[in-house]
């Protein structure tokens, strides 16, 4: 029998702690939120991705009455970076959530988006860092291996 332990290492920074261009990423995913179309859940998630060359992209959730119908945030960005920009590599992507117009609390992508962002890596040979946005704060996972280390393409 093999046993293996499975785990990662995520920084948390204080928003002063950010750097310029996580600062701007940040704030277009909060950009990306307030467009969001979610009324149903009114749970509005904005997301953006940083290009290799800088260009910064915004998607954010879109749900429609026949669920599962809509689509994530992050895979708004993600496809969009991919189909306007398909040789220039995705390096970073922001996720923040808005309810009732606050700023929630740090949340993760949901596994089909987990898998997506993990193909995106394979797709341009480098890691998506993953800014998990918050209120206070941001966790920032260095790669989407991080948080899918069992994927689908790994195993």
């Amino acid at each position: 029998m093999e046993e293996k332990n499975i785990g990662f290492r995520v920084r948390i920074l204080k928003l002063e702690e950010l750097s310029v261009e996580d600062r701007e990423l940040r704030h277009a995913a909060i950009r990306a939120a307030g467009c969001a179309y979610a009324p149903y859940s009114h749970f509005k998630v904005g997301a953006a991705v940083l290009l290799e060359d800088g260009t910064i992209l915004e998607g954010n959730n879109q749900e429609n009455i026949a669920y599962p119908s809509g689509l994530c945030a992050e895979r708004v960005a993600l496809f969009s970076a991919g189909a306007s920009f398909p040789d220039v590599p995705i390096v970073a992507l922001a996720i923040i959530a808005m309810k009732n117009g606050e700023i929630q609390p740090s949340i993760s992508p949901c596994g089909g988006c987990r898998q997506v962002v993990l193909e995106t890596e394979r797709r341009y040979g480098c890691s998506v860092r993953v800014l998990l946005c918050g209120r206070n704060d941001t966790v920032i996972v260095p790669s989407a291996k991080d948080l899918l280390p069992l994927s689908f393409i790994e195993i």
